[in-house]
């Protein structure tokens, strides 16, 4: 049974006459990999230089408050991908979720899922049943092959999780994935793919789902740009010429992608969605003001850049600080497209009034779950809790400037006012009983109506008290 249905009458009111798949927008979600909230120009970077990043975000809206549906990448793209939180498809981490010392860790975590289900509906699949011809260019990393779950095309994606064999330079081992000459670098070969499926496809939708693998490690710029930046003068956080090399190579394919559209006459009416799916790496990019990184809970790890152009409806130059999440964007995309989700749960909400200016959205909670746990990088990190775990099991919401952190070792609840302290610097749970007591209410609530798992069982390896 189909699964979706255009609205007649909402095709009426926008005053398109004629096929109705010449009426609909194109999609393009371009989903770096790692890349952190301050990683780029126009959202506080004095080092990287993103100008054509910049410039999406000046042509379209800024919001500065967007997120991530989890701190690291397999469980953000099972999110991302599916319109739905972690206790619903069970994708908390990559691997397993005994992570780190077995004598650090106190309580048995929850076994983690590693692939999300063909059962559980992506966009793709909507978006390929509604007549859109669909592609997936890049990192899959949720199951072995995106073409089981809605994309008609699938170039470099797979299970794995980083550029690892072939790193970024060709010849490469990714499905798909073939350059023609020797050394190409796989950020521009996935664009010339990727360019190649506009024009292909130009004379009728298509939704290109762009989650590009860098700049994920290994971190290897080219030469020249890294010789540039060697040259420049860094700042306190960012300092990787290396790194700077690789967000420079992005920007310029996020530059060809749109030259393109504009090219084939089809840039008024495509939205273009730019996020990431996690936190910068902590040792690789600090992500100043905001705490720790990659896999970490705080600011740092799950707020990221968020930017969405779409001429035909959103005004440029934008900025919002009303607080998105990722798993906002499935419910979003289907009612701009005009298609109806009514059959899958969604755990987001249509922000569309945002995106146009007309209107706002119903103040409500964001929440993370992370019944699991994630070592430390090599040398620790400490913006995090404790310098041997990213991550231990707990869970976390935002209701409005409010920040709850629980954690399930130890019953310890961190409160933080993000207005007044976007660093998550000063713990205000004890001080503000009422607000703590009130948040930790909406966050059991919140569990127990999402069927959450909250690991109970003591690891019997542990070695604390």
């Amino acid at each position: 049974m189909k699964r979706w249905k255009i609205s007649t009458a909402a095709i009426v009111a926008t005053g398109l006459i004629g096929a109705v798949a010449e009426s609909r927008p194109n999609f393009v979600l371009i989903n770096i990999d790692d890349l952190g909230w301050t990683d780029l120009s126009c959202q506080g970077s004095e080092y990287y230089q993103t100008p054509n990043i910049d410039k999406l975000a000046a042509d379209g809206i800024l919001f500065t408050n967007g997120y991530a549906g989890a701190a690291n990448c397999a469980p953000s793209r099972a999110c991302l991908l599916t319109g739905q939180n972690t206790p619903r498809h069970g994708v908390y981490t990559v691997n397993n979720s005994d992570r780190g010392n077995a004598k650090d860790r106190k309580l048995v975590p929850t076994k983690n899922t590693l692939f999300i289900k063909e059962s559980n509906l992506t966009f793709g699949t909507y978006f390929k049943e509604a007549g859109y011809a669909t592609a997936s260019m890049g990192k899959w990393h949720v199951s072995h092959d995106p073409t089981k779950h809605g994309f008609d095309l699938n170039v470099g994606g797979y299970h794995k999780g980083g550029p690892y064999v072939g790193g970024y330079s060709s010849p490469y081992k990714y499905p798909n994935c073939v350059a023609k000459e020797k050394g190409r670098f796989l950020t521009d070969h996935l664009t010339d793919e990727a360019i190649k499926f506009i024009g292909e496809n130009k004379d009728k939708p298509f939704f290109l789902y762009f989650p590009y693998y860098a700049v994920h490690s290994p971190i290897e710029g080219k030469e020249e740009k890294v010789k540039k930046y060697n040259s420049l003068p860094k700042s306190k956080g960012h300092k990787s010429a290396e790194y700077a090399a690789l967000i420079e190579s992005v920007d310029e394919n996020v530059g060809r992608l749109v030259d393109s559209l504009k090219k084939n006459g089809l840039d008024e009416n495509t939205v273009i969605i730019f996020t990431s799916d996690n936190g910068g790496v902590w040792k690789t990019s600090k992500q100043w003001p905001l705490r720790a990184g990659k896999g970490a809970y705080y600011e740092g790890g799950i707020r990221e850049p968020f930017i969405v152009k779409w001429p035909k409806k959103i005004k440029a130059g934008q900025r919002s600080n009303v607080p998105v999440s990722q798993l906002d964007l499935f419910p979003t995309m289907l009612k701009i497209a005009n298609i109806d989700s009514k059959d899958k749960l969604l755990d987001g909400v249509d922000i569309t009034p945002l995106l146009t200016g007309e209107g706002n959205i119903a103040k409500r909670a964001l929440y993370w779950h992370f019944p699991i746990y994630l070592q430390a990088y090599a040398g620790g990190n400490n913006e995090t809790r404790d310098k041997k775990f990213r991550t231990r099991p707990g869970s976390a919401m935002r209701y409005g400037n409010w920040k709850l952190h629980e954690y399930f070792e130890d019953g310890g609840l961190e409160l933080y006012n993000l207005k007044d302290d976007t660093a998550e610097q000063k713990n205000l749970a004890k001080a503000n009983p009422e607000i703590t007591a009130k948040l930790h209410k909406m966050l059991k609530d919140w569990r127990k109506a999402n069927n959450a798992p909250v690991p109970t069982k003591r690891n019997p390896k542990y070695k604390g008290k």
